[in-house]
């Protein structure tokens, strides 16, 4: 909450605009853990339980324009690592597995690759 959405930046000026944010960055920051956590606890689980088609599809467009793909297993594992190398993570064999802030980073970056995927072929 306070790296990613910079909550002590914020100024409010009323309790009700606090409310609203704190609501907003505690969904967010919920599903930042929870992508995380949950492909430490079941690497093997399936990309849809915690991923949108569009995120999903936005990471296949990504790895398919590589010179050598790395998504070869369609494992929660295999997508989040993509997004953590969206991050900024280098996934190098000594490396501790990626962590929240690169996660958030890696989301964001994803998020605008997906947009821009869908504005895209929606002018076709």
């Amino acid at each position: 909450m306070k790296s990613g959405c910079r909550a002590e930046n914020v100024r409010l000026e009323t309790a009700d605009r606090l409310a609203k944010f704190l609501a907003l960055i505690a969904v967010v920051s919920w599903r930042i853990f929870f992508l995380t956590m949950s492909a430490r606890a079941k690497p093997e689980a399936e990309p849809t339980t915690v991923l949108t088609p569009a995120e999903i599809a936005a990471l296949d467009n990504i790895d398919a324009a590589r010179a050598k793909p790395r998504i070869l297993r369609k494992t929660l594992d295999t997508y989040l690592l993509q997004i953590a190398m969206l991050g900024g993570y280098l996934a190098r064999s000594h490396d501790p597995p990626p962590g929240n802030i690169v996660i958030w980073r890696g989301l964001t970056r994803l998020n605008d690759i997906a947009l821009g995927i869908s504005i895209a072929t929606r002018r076709r």
